[in-house]
């Protein structure tokens, strides 16, 4: 017999969150974020994990940093302020391989902004947040069940790769409720880290085997005392100043990403076999989009979507081989044109682009999107 309830997708998170592993979650309550920290101080608890409200972000991905360290699967939940403050300890992760997961439900801003009000603005900031070159995987879900779903993929991705990993909601989906249907726990794919039991290469957390990219991670307190710093390093953990080794650690770090985008990136085409127009959307503005689609059709216009649900690394490929046989793209995302900037560089000269953005703390309807397509078809 199913399982089926009325879930908000901040609920939705944190189950699958769960469902993952994560049993440490370490933040701060900020809105539109505060109930993923409220359903983890409750749920954390009864499977037998931990949760801790700390003094503020920048300390809260510490301790999520700390409790990965420590061999535990850890996740941390914010919104752009806060999500600005997380942003050296999430360089740091980067470049010490510390597999977690950041969730930032987006809201409108600069600074305070409009604190309950949906947005899309930190998707740069999630792509170039933290200072220097470095990996990121970010997801964006446009479901409740899809956040379920890409909570796991979160993890899964932060465990196999080392890396952390980026929940790119947005107020629109994190207050949305919609019916979902709990998956029966034996048909998920759970991934976890790759542990080291070698007692000769223990105390080397980041010794390669031959042609891999991703070294294996022994747990703090397992017997075996090594180093970690946010310093570039060698092989023991060990700040180093060699030019070479520096060379070889951040080009490794990028391609551990790079050299595996069949297996990251993910994407959604919806009714593009005929096109002539297709809306780039991602996230809530989806739900938008669904609807204009269907209006649109109606009215005799032929349009589709191309949806990124993996925004970094953003699939480059299927979107330009799209745009070579379709005559306009409509950008639509709820800020003044992040991923508009990425879909000019993709494209270039293969169709006409158009966007329409919103940056007052509003949604962008169905009807604006179907004037916008009667506009430019």
């Amino acid at each position: 017999m199913s399982n089926t309830v009325l879930m908000q997708g901040n609920e939705a998170c944190v189950e699958g969150a769960i469902a993952a592993g994560m049993r440490f979650f370490a933040g701060y309550p900020i809105t539109p974020s505060t109930e993923i920290a409220e359903c983890s101080a409750l749920r954390l608890p009864q499977v037998g994990g931990h949760f801790i409200q700390m003094e503020d972000e920048l300390s809260s991905m510490a301790a999520v940093i700390g409790a990965s360290v420590a061999g535990v699967k850890s996740m941390t939940a914010t919104s752009g302020p806060g999500f600005s403050l997380k942003q050296e300890n999430i360089g740091y992760a980067a470049l010490a391989e510390i597999p977690c997961v950041i969730v930032d439900v987006q809201r409108s801003g600069p600074s305070t902004g409009l604190p309950t009000s949906p947005s899309q603005g930190d998707v740069m900031q999630a792509r170039w947040g933290t200072h220097g070159d470095h990996p990121v995987i970010a997801l964006s879900p446009s479901t409740v069940s899809e956040t379920f779903h890409l909570t796991i993929r979160a993890f899964n991705l932060a465990e196999k790769y080392r890396t952390p990993v980026i929940l790119l909601m947005d107020e629109i989906i994190g207050h949305l409720r919609e019916g979902f249907t709990f998956p029966d726990p034996g048909t998920l794919s759970i991934e976890n880290r790759k542990v080291s039991r070698n007692p000769e290469t223990l105390r080397k957390p980041y010794y390669l085997e031959a042609g891999e990219l991703i070294p294996a991670m022994a747990a703090f307190g397992e017997g075996a005392r090594y180093n970690i710093t946010g310093l570039v390093h060698d092989d023991d953990g060990f700040p180093t100043s060699s030019p070479e080794t520096a060379e070889t650690l951040c080009t490794r770090l990028m391609e551990k990403i790079s050299q595996n985008l069949s297996d990251i990136v993910t994407y959604e085409e919806i009714m593009t076999e005929d096109a002539d127009i297709v809306i780039v959307c991602y996230g809530g503005t989806m739900r938008s989009a669904m609807t204009a689609v269907e209006m649109a059709r109606e009215a005799g216009i032929k349009v589709g979507i191309f949806r990124p649900v993996s925004i970094w690394p953003f699939p480059e490929g299927p979107l330009f081989a799209l745009s070579k046989r379709v005559k306009q793209l409509v950008v639509a995302e709820h800020n003044y044109g992040q991923i508009l900037l990425e879909i000019q560089r993709i494209v270039k000269n293969n169709c006409a682009i158009s966007f329409i953005g919103k940056i007052n703390g509003t949604v962008i309807t169905p009807n604006e999107i179907v004037d916008k397509l009667k506009e430019v078809n």
